[in-house]
C-alpha cells in the first residue's frame, strides 16, 4: 500500500556516468538528525573558510583589506590557525558522517535480518492442491514488506487462501503484517470462517495499533471437492474470477481492517469451475502496470491456454512505476480436479 510520503532515492540501475552524477550531488545528511546536520555543516564551512582565506591571500591584498573581507591577516600564526580551523571541520564532518554510516549499517543489519524472519512467516513451498494448480509470486519494495499472503489447509478438503497489506512500507508495516500472520493462522485453527477472521483480526487490530495504522485483506476459503469459493473482501483489490466464461470481480465486502472496532463484514459464496483461475494480488501490482485501466489488462493476462499466466502478470509490471510491495497469488481448477461440479449456484450470492 503505498505510502503518502515519497523520499528520494538513488537509481541504482542508471549508467555509471549517470550513477556519478546521482552520487555527487546526493545529500548524504537529509537523514541524519538535526543536530548532527547542523555540526556536519559547521565543519564543511570551516573546510570553505579556510579555501576562501588562502584564495584571498593568493591575491597579495593589503592587509587593511582583510576586515572587510572577513579574513585573518596575511601572517605565520595565521597559516597555522587557518590550518588548524580546516582540520577541525574535516575531523567533524568525518565524524557525522561515519557516525550516520555505522547508524546506516546497522539499521542495514536488521532489515536483513528482518527479511530472514519475514520468509519464514511466508509460504517457502506452496503445498499441491489435488485438482488445482497454485502459484504465487512476491516481490517487497524494500527489504522487508508489509504484504502478506498464506496458504492454510484445512480440514475436511478445503483450504484457506489470505491475502493482506498493511498501510505504509518497511519494518513498521512488515512487523505489523507478521501480526496478522500470528492473528490468522491461530484464528484458523479455532473458527474456519472468513467472517470470522475478519472480525476478530479487525477487534484486534482497531484496539492494540495506532489508529494511523491499518490492512486490507481478503480471506478466502476454498471446498476442492466442489470448487465452492467463501470469501470476506475487507476493504481489499478486488480478486478476479475467470470461471465459464465470465469474468467477476470478488468486491469489498466490508472496510479494512483496524479502523473502527465493531465493524461487520459479510461473507459471500461464489464458485470456481472447471478450468477457471482466481486472482488475488495486493495493490503493488496494479499500480505497476502502464494503463487506465490495470484491470482490464489482468483479465486478458488471465485468458491464457498455454500454462504461462503467471509470466504474462510479471510481464505487466513496470520497474518505473513500482512503488510498493507486489503479491501475487493464482489458482487455477484443472479438468478432472471434482467429483462435483456447482457451477450451476449464481456467482457472489
Amino acid at each position: 500500500m503505498p505510502s503518502r510520503l515519497k523520499t528520494a532515492k538513488l537509481d541504482k540501475s542508471a549508467g555509471s556516468f549517470r550513477r556519478w552524477l546521482q552520487y555527487a550531488f546526493y545529500d548524504w545528511t537529509r537523514e541524519m538528525p538535526r543536530s548532527k546536520r547542523i555540526l556536519t555543516y559547521a565543519g564543511i564551512l570551516l573546510q570553505g573558510y579556510v579555501v576562501y582565506s588562502l584564495l584571498m591571500w593568493a591575491f597579495m591584498l593589503p592587509n587593511w583589506s582583510h576586515v572587510f573581507l572577513a579574513v585573518l591577516p596575511r601572517r605565520p600564526v595565521s597559516f597555522v590557525l587557518v590550518l588548524l580551523l580546516y582540520f577541525v571541520g574535516y575531523y567533524i564532518q568525518n565524524g557525522m558522517l561515519t557516525s550516520e554510516f555505522v547508524r546506516k549499517t546497522q539499521l542495514e543489519t536488521d532489515q536483513i535480518a528482518a527479511r530472514q524472519i519475514q520468509q519464514t512467516l511466508q509460504p517457502g513451498k506452496l503445498e499441491e492442491l489435488p485438482g488445482y494448480e497454485l502459484d504465487a509470486f512476491y516481490k517487497p519494495l524494500r527489504e522487508v514488506g508489509g504484504d502478506y499472503f498464506d496458504v492454510i489447509e484445512l480440514p475436511c478438503n478445503r483450504t484457506l487462501f489470505a491475502v493482506a497489506d498493511v498501510s505504509g512500507k518497511g519494518i513498521a508495516a512488515a512487523l505489523l503484517a507478521a501480526n496478522i500472520q500470528a492473528l490468522v493462522r491461530s484464528i484458523a485453527s479455532v473458527d474456519l470462517s472468513p467472517m470470522a477472521l475478519a472480525k476478530q483480526i479487525n477487534k484486534h487490530l482497531s484496539r492494540y495499533t495506532p489508529s494511523d495504522r491499518f490492512a486490507t485483506a481478503v480471506f478466502l476459503v476454498l471446498s476442492r471437492d466442489s470448487g465452492e469459493l467463501t470469501y470476506v473482501n475487507a476493504g481489499h483489490n478486488a480478486p478476479i474470477l475467470l470461471s465459464s466464461g465470465t469474468t467477476t470481480f470478488l468486491e469489498a465486502t466490508g472496510p479494512p481492517l483496524g479502523l473502527f472496532t465493531d465493524t461487520e463484514y459479510e461473507a459471500r459464496t461464489t464458485v470456481i469451475s472447471l478450468g477457471g483461475t482466481l486472482l488475488m494480488f495486493t495493490d503493488g501490482l496494479t499500480d505497476s502496470i502502464q494503463a487506465e485501466h490495470p484491470e482490464n489488462r489482468l483479465c486478458d493476462a488471465l485468458v491464457d491456454s498455454e500454462g504461462r499466466t503467471m509470466a504474462n502478470l510479471k510481464s505487466l509490471v513496470d520497474s518505473k512505476f513500482n512503488e510498493d510491495d507486489i503479491t501475487v497469488l493464482l489458482l487455477k481448477r484443472i479438468a478432472g480436479s471434482a467429483s462435483s461440479d456447482l457451477s450451476h449456484i449464481n456467482p457472489t450470492t
